[in-house]
């Protein structure tokens, strides 16, 4: 028979958990719904012609405003949930940081050029990939969109699924494989874009396993926002394809890379073993129930863009 502490701290678990499900639902959700508010005010302040879609300001509101529904998201879940923000987001071995940006190199270089060819096939197959539009990357430019488009995800991003979702799932007696594929997989699905579906699902599987194994979030913040100043940095001077680099570099590039990565996962995976908690997803329903709505949004925006990714070009 349980105590009723032993009662109380499950109890909050439960509540902790669900409200961890309905924080992916809203940061799934209000982003959309910014973005559609977006679309609807710029349609009705320049009725007559579309061309602010290829400004900067649009391309910077169209980063900005997910960014700002998901620190509210995690501002309402400090408050529904009642658990203090230092028990959610605490600090790590310093070693962690190091191992984070090592794996983080080994995946840029390496996973970017897996999903390249994922994305090849799915051009053979008649696919049009979509991209969002970078607002204008050169010179002092680059300042701006590094804070809009690198530091803000790695804040608010981790914190959501590294810090709510993962410090969460894991608390309630979930295994470490459970949550690890668990956050990857709706890392992947929040971004909802298919053609990077690959590398996403990756990066989030990686990202959460050194949240898991640190016990903090702070690693995986220095190493989503290095991925993101990196790619921003190689568009802007024009580094960002392989054919610019000699055959030489380019093959030592991606051992090096690869190296990084491998070594990088079985340190996670195998330092201090008995730290890597083993167990079934428990109250699974409870974080299920809370998290259904922002799946569906996601996976009916992922289908969609799939569907219009093998439609013809519209005639202009």
């Amino acid at each position: 028979m349980k105590s009723v502490a032993e009662e109380t701290s499950e109890n909050f678990r439960k509540k902790c958990l669900f409200e961890a499900g309905l924080s992916f639902s809203a940061g799934a959700v209000l982003p959309l719904a910014a973005s559609l508010l977006l679309s609807v005010v710029c349609a009705l302040a320049f009725p007559k012609s579309n061309a602010y879609e290829h400004t900067d300001w649009y391309a910077y509101l169209g980063y900005l405003l997910p960014q700002l529904c998901l620190a509210a998201t995690a501002v309402i879940y400090f408050y529904r949930s009642k658990e203090p923000v230092r028990a959610l987001l605490p600090a790590c071995k310093w070693y962690y940081f190091p191992i984070a940006i090592i794996m983080q190199f080994g995946l840029l270089f390496p996973l970017s050029e897996l999903n390249g060819l994922f994305i090849s096939l799915l051009q053979k197959l008649g696919y049009r990939e979509s991209l969002g539009a970078l607002p204008t990357l050169t010179g002092w430019n680059l300042l701006p969109a590094v804070l809009v488009i690198a530091v803000l995800p790695a804040i608010f991003e981790e914190t959501l699924f590294r810090g709510i979702i993962s410090r969460n799932l894991h608390a309630d007696g979930w295994g470490a494989v459970s949550v690890v594929f668990t956050v990857g997989a709706m890392f992947s699905l929040f971004h909802g874009n298919p053609s990077q579906t690959l590398y996403q699902f990756v990066c989030g599987v990686c990202l959460t396993l050194v949240a898991v194994k640190s016990g903090s979030v702070y690693p995986t913040m220095v190493a989503h926002f290095l991925n993101n100043a990196a790619i921003l940095t190689l568009e802007s001077t024009g580094y960002g394809t392989a054919w610019q680099m000699s055959l030489g570099a380019y093959i030592a590039v991606q051992v090096v890379a690869s190296l990084c990565l491998l070594g990088s996962v079985a340190f996670l995976v195998f330092f201090r073993r008995r730290d890597f908690q083993k167990g079934k997803p428990v109250h699974g329903k409870k974080f299920a129930f809370g998290a259904i709505a922002g799946i569906a949004v996601c996976a009916i925006q992922w289908l969609v863009l799939l569907v219009v990714g093998f439609l013809p070009p519209r005639a202009q």
